[in-house]
């Protein structure tokens, strides 16, 4: 039996166990996907691995499918977390979805002084991520934070979590380097119109700090949350 479509549910997953299927749900499987009774599908909820499951009710309002066999055992991602200041709408999407992409397991949306945006659809965007994990094969939904303002999150910043400000000014002054920033860590992209000079000290003091570099050219923001976070990966993630 083979299953084209992937699916996350809010449901226990295990061999027999039905799992119910939303309005939502069943209009994409039912209406968009064109499944019927008895189509394969997988499923996976972020605790319980990956299963196969059998469409067991397909009707316009709602639906339930039935676990069959387990595909995947349950992982979890790198403890790693993006900061980002929000941008235009289709990039801040761009960045949800890359990062889910790219195996954070926290995405933190942030207000700097200089950032363009004041608010987010958190739900939105908790919805792209979830979006993302099915598409890409993920066995978790990062959990996509409200907007925060930078000061109070540096504030109370974890002691042991390492955080990569990714320094606009650095731009060309050094190459790249990641080593030594293992899980946890946290990476750090500015707005489009950079950081400020109080935020910068800031973080310059923090012991938890490390400033890095993305290369000879400055990036956009959202070049440059896929840059690092490949980076991180590639050198202290589960690229390596």
């Amino acid at each position: 039996m083979t299953a084209k479509v992937r699916l996350f549910v809010d449901h226990p997953l295990g061999a027999g166990q039905p799992v119910p299927l939303d309005r939502d749900q069943a209009h994409y499987l039912f209406s968009v996907m064109r499944l019927s009774s008895g189509a394969a599908l997988k499923l996976f909820n972020g605790q319980d691995g990956e299963w196969l499951a059998e469409v067991s009710e397909a009707g316009k309002k709602g639906g339930a499918a039935i676990c069959t066999a387990p595909l995947r055992d349950q992982s979890m991602p790198c403890d790693l977390w993006l900061l980002f200041a929000p941008i235009k709408k289709a990039r801040t999407d761009f960045i949800v979805e890359k990062a889910v992409e790219l195996g954070v397991s926290r995405i933190l949306p942030v207000q700097t002084q200089f950032t363009n945006s004041d608010r987010i659809r958190q739900d939105r965007l908790q919805a792209h991520a979830m979006e993302a994990a099915e598409q890409c094969g993920a066995l978790h939904v990062p959990q996509v934070g409200d907007l925060t303002r930078l000061d109070h999150l540096l504030s109370n910043w974890p002691t042991e979590r390492k955080l990569l400000f990714c320094d606009e000014a650095e731009a060309g002054a050094r190459a790249p380097a990641l080593s030594g920033a293992p899980a946890p860590a946290a990476i750090l992209i500015g707005p489009e119109g950079g950081f400020s000079d109080a935020e910068r000290n800031r973080l310059h003091a923090m012991d938890q700090t490390r400033v890095i570099a993305l290369g000879p050219r400055i990036l956009r923001a959202d070049t440059a949350a896929v840059a690092a976070l490949t980076l991180w990966q590639t050198t202290c993630g589960d690229w390596k």
